[in-house]
């Protein structure tokens, strides 16, 4: 990915000719190897950050901003006064495993942006490096490095989104996570949907039914014609569209129960999306039994006076927390629930999903957890949140 994002373009390849040591890494443009002036006034090498922009999975472009991250100590003149005339701030931002941003430079171009990342690097480059040149005529930022191997990415493209909030240093939290998602219906497509786009390992999906026309009117996105007259199963239609930003979205196209709860062993969490309390009885208990924590997601909407209300809920089974779980979720059936029959309410189901994600990523430790609710509701006539079984 990396080679192939500086060979297709221009401004990259000219820096990479110009022997300068470029890398690609987590939506970042990086250079080694700047040489500078610290404040004994001794020439020392640092590195230069700048978010990576893209107008496609493949080509860059414009940089979206003229401020740039510097790693190394502050830079100084040649008589050890530092250049406050570049020097915004040193917040210190951590960005990407070993990077972090010590300091952030601003130099405007008179025109008001650079035109591509040659010219903005060059440019801080050239600032950098000429107190260092002044002090030790060999102060080279042009050491043409052999290019090192491409970087390993669970997606297709670079996540340049994460990279713009610099919050690419959170996505390690991810690393070698496996998650498994159980019922691809409306709650569990918009689970899938979120999750497809977090550094997770492997997305395991499970599903032993049809995508039909009621499907799409609660799924994200939106379902051709086409896509339902070829009558796919869940499995195989969301893999087509979700392992398009993944790498390691796996279906599994069986319903999960005694006799396929092999396929459930190694994950590390998993979403538990199905609407029959028995069946997801049966699953809490494999799921207990294998030490896999979860996530069960529920709606019950009924009709009201012409109107619907009704409550979204969300709660998690751990090894260490598990005691709550027969209180909260029912182990019989209703029928009292018009959600069996009116299923076409897309908007509920992505919200039960976002509630469900976010209480994955607090435990992960992407988001702080103050709280550690392992159940939580939401009603949707008074637009109240409930949270209930903490361990706080």
């Amino acid at each position: 990915m990396q080679q192939q994002l500086i060979s297709l373009n221009p401004d990259l390849k000219q820096l990479q000719d110009k022997g300068y040591e470029i890398m690609i890494s987590g939506g970042y443009v990086v250079i080694h190897h700047i040489p500078y002036v610290n404040g004994d006034c001794e020439v020392k090498y640092g590195t230069l950050i700048s978010q990576l922009t893209m107008q496609s999975a493949t080509l860059s472009g414009p940089p979206n901003t003229h401020a740039i991250y510097f790693m190394g100590e502050v830079p100084c003149h040649k008589d050890g006064t530092p250049m406050n005339e570049i020097l915004n701030s040193s917040p210190n931002q951590p960005l990407l495993d070993e990077l972090v941003g010590n300091h952030y430079f601003s130099s405007k171009p008179t025109s008001g942006a650079y035109k591509d990342h040659y010219e903005k690097f060059k440019r801080y480059i050239d600032l950098l490096s000429a107190p260092a040149k002044s002090l030790d005529r060999d102060a080279t930022a042009r050491t043409y490095k052999p290019v090192t191997a491409d970087e390993e990415t669970v997606f297709q493209y670079l996540d340049t989104n994460a990279s713009r909030a610099n919050i690419t240093h959170l996505n390690d939290k991810f690393n070698g996570h496996k998650v498994g998602i159980i019922g691809l219906g409306g709650t569990g497509s918009y689970i899938l949907d979120l999750v497809s786009k977090a550094a997770v390992s492997e997305i395991h999906i499970f599903d032993g039914d049809k995508f039909s026309t009621h499907n799409a009117f609660r799924s994200p996105g939106a379902a051709s014609v086409d896509d339902l007259s070829m009558l796919s199963s869940k499995t195989e239609y969301f893999y087509n569209i979700y392992s398009k930003i993944h790498k390691a979205v796996i279906p599994h196209k069986v319903f999960v129960n005694e006799k396929t709860r092999n396929l459930l062993e190694g994950l590390n969490f998993v979403f538990l999306c199905v609407d029959n309390n028995l069946v997801r009885w049966q699953i809490i208990k494999i799921l207990l039994e294998l030490k896999i924590s979860f996530i069960d997601v529920g709606l019950g909407v009924t009709e009201t006076d012409g109107q619907l209300t009704g409550i979204l809920r969300t709660t998690t089974g751990t090894e260490d927390k598990n005691d709550h779980l027969e209180k909260r979720i029912s182990s019989e059936d209703s029928t009292d629930n018009d959600y069996v029959t009116n299923i076409q309410i897309a908007e509920l189901n992505a919200l039960n999903a976002v509630h469900a994600v976010i209480k994955w990523k607090k435990i992960v430790g992407f988001y702080q957890d103050r709280k550690l609710e392992h159940h939580s509701t939401y009603s949707i006539n008074i637009s109240q949140l409930l949270n209930g079984d903490t361990t706080a």
